[in-house]
């Protein structure tokens, strides 16, 4: 069709969603996404280079500007503290210190400089008052968290694992909410043990071994039966979360491990290798109570294992019954009482209150206090 003027009218423009011009006779052609477009002559190994060095300095970039709020904090702390301690006879001035600080601060900078956040930056600088001994890594929300532990020594082991492990904020709430730190000095019954040691202690299994262990994560009901099959398969689900409550050094090996005897088959529920301690670890899950027979079949799985499985470089292996609860008579008089490749630990569904947690720790070092008492009277009596 001609125009009145006797030229062919233009072609349709249609715009596109971005604001360019699109062509006319592509409105009914259906997008499958809005990805860029794909261009076959890239190479891919130099894109996905290029992607790295991008994402590389992304995080490089947030974790200085971490490092350099952390120390800003810090810092801002100290000359707070520095002033106080100069002005210590006008204690009434002091009172009003951080609430006028607060309100100056406030009106130009924004809300991260009031009197709650300048009382957080003196404690920061009161509980960690060497700057090089702060971790950098860690962020602002790190340090926050590491302020509701009281212990110096706890605080310092959370802060040194933290950044070591790189640790998320909500794992070290985690870790710090399930008392880690004391559960860790209670199964090494060495309650004056410093930060350090506890680090890069790792001399036998019994250092690695959790009781209780928190399966909070799982989200499991703590009430009604409880199939072991079902905490199997949850403990699969959330293995990440399994592997960090278990500790340092644990890889996930198999679940359901057929070992066989010349007549029989058995299945090891969770199988592990710990490269700390250079063994396999075999953990067999009951949701009920811990029973004698419990202890033997253990014992023989891990004997049998030894025997078909570990090779002339690995160390004995470990045998842990995860269960819903034990006798301390039961462990006493059975092979757990001397064993150092069998252990029987609790497990817990719901988070108990620090008071709970504490009470199950000061139990658990009575009793081994107790089991430490009557090997040195063993020793001390005549043959």
């Amino acid at each position: 069709m001609r125009s009145t003027n006797g030229k062919m009218p233009a072609p349709a423009v249609r715009h596109a969603h971005n604001g360019y011009p699109e062509p006319s006779g592509t409105s009914n052609i259906r997008r499958e996404n809005s990805t860029p477009m794909s261009h076959p002559e890239l190479s891919l190994p130099l894109l996905d280079n290029l992607r790295s060095l991008i994402l590389q300095a992304r995080q490089q970039a947030v974790r200085s500007v971490n490092a350099v709020q952390v120390q800003t904090y810090w810092q801002i702390g100290r000359h707070i503290v520095e002033f106080e301690q100069a002005g210590q006879t006008r204690a009434g001035y002091g009172q009003r210190l951080l609430p006028q600080l607060g309100q100056s601060l406030v009106q130009e900078f924004g809300k991260g400089f009031d009197e709650r956040n300048l009382r957080n930056m003196r404690a920061f600088f009161q509980s960690f008052p060497i700057w090089n001994a702060v971790r950098s890594e860690l962020s602002w929300t790190h340090y926050r968290l590491l302020l509701r532990v009281d212990a110096p020594q706890a605080r310092e082991w959370y802060m040194c694992e933290a950044a070591a492990q790189n640790w998320s904020t909500r794992v070290l709430e985690r870790q710090i909410g399930s008392l880690y730190y004391e559960r860790l000095l209670s199964s090494r019954d060495k309650a004056g043990m410093p930060a350090e040691s506890v680090q890069v202690s790792g001399q036998s299994p019994r250092d690695f071994v959790r009781d209780p262990v928190l399966l909070e994560f799982l989200g499991l009901p703590d009430t009604g039966r409880l199939l072991e099959a079902d905490l199997e398969r949850a403990l699969m689900d959330r293995l990440q979360q399994f592997l960090l409550e278990l500790g340092k050094g644990f890889a996930f090996v198999a679940r359901q491990q057929r070992i066989s005897t010349e007549t029989q088959d058995f299945y090891i529920d969770l199988v592990f290798y710990n490269y700390l301690l250079k063994c396999f670890v075999l953990i067999d899950l009951k949701t009920g109570h811990l029973t004698h027979q419990d202890i033997g079949q253990m014992d023989m799985y891990v004997r049998l294992y030894d025997d078909q499985r570990r090779s002339a470089d690995d160390n004995p292996s470990v045998g842990i019954l995860l269960c819903g609860s034990k006798d301390q008579s039961v462990a006493r008089y059975s092979v757990l009482h001397e064993s150092q490749q069998l252990f029987a630990s609790r497990y817990r569904l719901v988070l108990p209150s620090e008071e709970e947690l504490r009470r199950e720790i000061e139990r658990e070092r009575a009793a081994i206090d107790e089991h430490r008492m009557l090997q040195n009277i063993q020793r001390q009596s005549p043959p």
